[in-house]
């Protein structure tokens, strides 16, 4: 199964963007042999409409255009917040259901479309507090890499 990053603004060549970019590449090693392809991060700029919710309408035509068939899981405030084990099945119940692309979406500022929270098979949270778009980044880039490790069980991720 490929799993791609779908992400509203654009990251600059900063510490974090080194950080996510190692995080992704060891789950871009790591993930082959579990049946985890790396398929890249799209990004596209944030909407500069004028409200709220036309810039969120925006963007999420934008990463609608760009999904293939397959998953879809928003990392969303009102999302799920999930021990990285939960984390490590939910990827593989994705890959045992026979799908073939799973795309993870970080929003822009203003979220995601109600219309893409209701296509979406899982929606996620990395915690109740408000993270900035780089960190989101970071963090998911890290829980791939370790829900590879959980699932091959490597020692990476320790109880």
């Amino acid at each position: 199964m490929r799993i791609g990053i779908n992400a509203i603004g654009r990251m600059k060549a900063v510490p974090e963007r080194e950080l996510a970019d190692r995080y992704l590449d060891r789950f871009a090693k790591a993930g082959p042999p579990l049946g985890l392809e790396f398929s890249g991060v799209a990004e596209s700029a944030e909407s500069r409409l004028g409200s709220a919710a036309e810039r969120m309408r925006e963007e999420a035509a934008r990463l609608e255009g760009a999904l293939g068939a397959g998953g879809l899981i928003l990392l969303d405030e009102r999302g799920k917040n999930l021990a990285s084990p939960a984390f490590a099945q939910l990827i593989a119940d994705h890959r045992d259901r026979g799908l073939r692309q799973l795309t993870f979406a970080i929003g822009g500022p203003d979220g995601h479309a109600p219309s893409l929270r209701s296509q979406a098979t899982a929606l996620i949270s990395f915690g109740a507090a408000t993270w900035p778009h780089q960190m989101v980044r970071v963090m998911l880039g890290e829980q791939l890499y370790r829900a590879a490790t959980i699932l091959s069980g490597h020692p990476y991720h320790r109880v």
